[in-house]
């Protein structure tokens, strides 16, 4: 069983960051894959990015690359997103999401997650 619990989502101008974080209990953190999804007001949850469960393997959606970094720290169970360059676009609920059966390839489809955060919502301002 693993709980994640989401932070430091807000509100912030076009053009600002924001680091997200997500506390994660359970004593085998460091097995599962971890992974960020977005849900915009009537859109589907969509993929953001996932780190594999030593922290060196990474995938992010196109619309995120270049100006978001995932990544975690197994000593304290949490797993964090920067990101920059933020547009209205990223205006969404986000949720971290993590399994163990998760493989790379399938990483980015939100049905291959067991456990998931509540969400912490992301406002970007123009």
């Amino acid at each position: 069983q693993v709980h994640l619990v989401e932070s430091g989502g807000g509100l912030v101008q076009a053009g600002g960051s924001l680091r997200l974080s997500c506390a994660a209990s359970g004593r085998t953190f460091n097995t599962v894959r971890m992974g960020w999804f977005r849900q915009a007001p009537g859109k589907e949850r969509e993929f953001v990015a996932a780190v594999g469960w030593s922290g060196t393997t990474t995938r992010y959606a196109d619309s995120v690359k270049g100006r978001s970094t995932i990544s975690r720290d197994n000593t304290k169970n949490m797993v964090y997103l920067q990101m920059n360059s933020l547009t209205i676009e990223d205006t969404a609920v986000y949720y971290c999401a993590a399994s163990r059966d998760v493989t790379f390839l399938g990483s980015v489809n939100p049905n291959n997650y067991k456990y998931w955060g509540q969400g912490t919502q992301v406002t970007v301002s123009s």
